[in-house]
């Protein structure tokens, strides 16, 4: 506990002086704020509900069976797809879609929590979007063959319980506003690759977000994230078409 409230001590000390050195606008200082506290939030998580396990317990007790002929699609993921209820609720409205997305998250915790939060709810498809955490470091370093593994973990799992599974690539990033300076891109590239190898071996579907969404720095553009990593609504437009398209390519799959 003494360590935790050095490092939110620590994380609110650099806001601070980061706010008066570079004499950033209110706007600006309240971003910073708001990183800040994200990452208290996070890493009091990791000491008290490591996967926050609990986040969607409730939720998944009042979850029905699936009825007969619907097929129910989970989305697992992190804040990627936590915010796309928020930021177009009317895409999951009406649907059989279930949004099991946790900001955040890196893929062990997903992992963990891929039981309770996709497979016992009885979906006919799980859309996995992962890794971008990883990169990042949020719960300690991870090579990419760790956050893969994990990913495959996923569909593995999902495979044996009658799952169908799309793979999906992760969205670009040129940097992480939580995390200047790690430079992702070459690393989001690289992961992409090997999942979508992976899934043209195995017969799985592959979404690829990355190429509609890319930007010649190999970032997201502007105009579709504010921060440079998560999607604005015209980002979430974007990927949409691209996801419903994956679901009904999966839906077809024997396997």
């Amino acid at each position: 506990m003494k360590k935790l409230y050095t490092i939110t001590l620590a994380l609110l000390f650099a806001t601070a002086a980061f706010a008066q050195e570079k004499q950033l606008t209110p706007e600006e200082k309240k971003k910073a704020e708001d990183w800040a506290n994200f990452q208290k939030m996070i890493e009091e998580r990791i000491h008290n509900d490591w996967a926050f396990n609990k986040r969607f317990t409730d939720d998944n007790a009042k979850v029905l069976p699936p009825a007969a002929g619907e097929k129910r699609v989970v989305f697992m993921g992190n804040s990627i797809t936590e915010g796309w209820s928020n930021a177009d609720p009317d895409f999951f409205k009406g649907k059989p879609y279930i949004n099991r997305g946790i900001g955040g998250q890196t893929t062990p915790q997903m992992l963990v929590r891929f039981r309770q939060d996709v497979i016992d709810l009885k979906p006919a498809v799980v859309i996995i979007l992962a890794g971008i955490n990883d990169i990042a470091g949020n719960t300690g370093p991870a090579t990419l063959e760790f956050t893969f593994g994990n990913i495959i973990s996923m569909a593995e799992l999902a495979r044996a319980n009658g799952i169908k599974v799309v793979l999906s690539s992760v969205l670009p990033a040129y940097d992480f506003p939580w995390k200047p300076g790690i430079e992702p891109a070459p690393k989001v590239i690289k992961l992409n690759a090997m999942l979508k190898a992976y899934a043209d071996k195995n017969n799985i579907v592959y979404v690829d977000y990355f190429s509609a969404m890319v930007d010649e720095r190999k970032g997201l553009p502007a105009d579709l994230a504010h921060d440079g990593v998560h999607p604005n609504l015209k980002g979430y437009k974007i990927m949409e078409p691209l996801a419903e398209k994956a679901i009904a390519e999966a839906l077809k799959r024997k396997k």
